[in-house]
């Protein structure tokens, strides 16, 4: 890494995610080698409520995983905006997201924020790069994350490695969840994520979907939520994103329990097709 970009306020998303619309460059791919770290930020009480309802949080002093995730994105977006890099967030698919929570961390705790793109490789479609991002309070690591996206297009040294999925087999699900037409909209004001996939039928005809879809990391977050109640105090929660689900829509979940936590499945209403596998885990 060649040094670190810090900034007093996060960075304002529709100038970013303006500069992240432009195409990427072809060729070999090209990633920020820096990392951005955002000054300490208080989080606004409001904004946690509203996305807690969203999601199907209870509302609580202590933070979800995923909502410390939706204050790194910014920076996601921010990074991958940068003229030193020919990949753009836009276009680019939400493959997988892994993320810790190393201890309960308190709403009213201002937290450090910094991420970090790095591992570009190939991939049968394009390119993968991680964005890898860390909270912090003080000195004190309390949650870290990957979020690992494909770059159809790009190119990469070297060859594809097959990446691992988790196993799925069809089963009836537990519960079903019914996500209506304006979901996107809710998410979208609660995580501040412009894309107009999630919103807009023209832009999610342009994208090759038939209508807005669902953000990955909604799904990611209401399938946590569904554990909440079974949460050990520290965890790592690993999403795969199989298929997006497509808005309104009915869905399946499930969960079973493991030696050392749980696996959960976002899947048809009939469970028969994956959308989202996910493992949750004790924290080490």
């Amino acid at each position: 890494m060649s040094g670190v970009e810090r900034l007093a306020t996060a960075p304002g998303m529709g100038k970013a995610f303006a500069r992240a619309l432009l195409p990427g460059t072809r060729g070999e791919g090209r990633i920020p080698d820096h990392t951005v770290e955002l000054a300490p930020q208080r989080l606004d009480p409001a904004r946690l409520a509203d996305y807690s309802r969203v999601c199907h949080f209870t509302l609580r002093d202590r933070v979800p995983a995923t909502w410390i995730h939706v204050l790194t994105f910014p920076l996601h977006v921010h990074l991958l905006g940068d003229p030193r890099s020919s990949i753009r967030l836009v276009g680019a698919v939400h493959v997988s997201n892994t993320m810790t929570l190393h201890r309960p961390v308190d709403a009213a705790e201002p937290l450090t924020l910094a991420v970090r793109v790095e591992n570009l490789r190939p991939h049968a479609k394009g390119a993968l790069i991680d964005l890898v991002g860390e909270a912090r309070v003080g000195d004190e690591r309390v949650w870290d994350g990957v979020s690992t996206y494909l770059s159809p297009g790009a190119h990469a040294p070297g060859e594809p490695v097959p990446v691992p999925r988790a196993s799925f087999a069809p089963a009836d699900p537990h519960a079903l969840w019914r996500l209506p037409q304006d979901l996107g909209r809710q998410y979208r004001r609660v995580s501040q994520d412009p894309n107009l996939i999630h919103t807009s039928r023209l832009a999610a005809k342009a994208f090759g979907f038939a209508r807005p879809i669902i953000h990955g990391m909604w799904t990611h977050a209401r399938a946590l939520a569904a554990l909440e109640g079974r949460l050990p105090p520290a965890y790592t929660a690993t999403a795969s994103f199989v298929k997006p689900i497509l808005l309104p829509a009915t869905v399946g979940f499930r969960a079973t329990p493991t030696a050392d936590g749980h696996e959960a499945a976002v899947t048809s209403s009939d469970g028969a097709k994956p959308f989202l596998l996910m493992g949750v885990q004790r924290a080490s």
